[in-house]
């Protein structure tokens, strides 16, 4: 009896990395990479937007119920302020290309250490490592 093989999660369209051994960190095949999944992360997302905006067009209907009115305005609000929240994802995602760009990605602002490949394939827009994001993190929990 043949095993079925697992169908591989997909992260953003992108299949995910496999380092081969002694491979160097944030070589050409792994930005490529990145590039790849970050540009198809804002693809996914500016996709969502426009949607958005033609559904939002399309149900703009004036209903003469004020309640029915009032629910339509509510759900529209909340979906404004998911695509707000996707716009500034969208400007991070491209900050992380710019990155890409000039040989910055992958490695944490905070102490220069690589960040990892696995969590930059969970978070691609993660700037700080496990480290530094944990103790920034603490601090920002006795602040609060």
């Amino acid at each position: 009896m043949a095993t079925k093989k697992k169908p591989e999660l997909l992260i953003h369209g992108v299949v995910p990395y496999k380092p081969k051994k002694n491979e160097e960190y944030m070589n050409p095949a792994q930005i490529e990479h990145f590039r790849e999944i970050l540009k198809g992360w804002r693809s996914e997302l500016k996709d969502e937007t426009d949607r958005t905006v033609t559904h939002m067009q399309d149900e703009t209907a004036n209903h003469p119920d004020p309640t029915d009115r009032a629910s339509q305005e509510t759900d529209m609000a909340l979906e404004l302020r998911g695509r707000d929240r996707d716009r500034k994802l969208i400007k991070k995602i491209e900050e992380s290309i710019t990155f890409l760009n000039s040989g910055d990605f992958g490695y944490c602002e905070s102490c220069g250490e690589e960040i990892g490949l696995k969590r930059l394939e969970a978070r691609p827009t993660a700037s700080l490592c496990i480290d530094c994001k944990t103790v920034d993190e603490i601090r920002e929990k006795q602040l609060s």
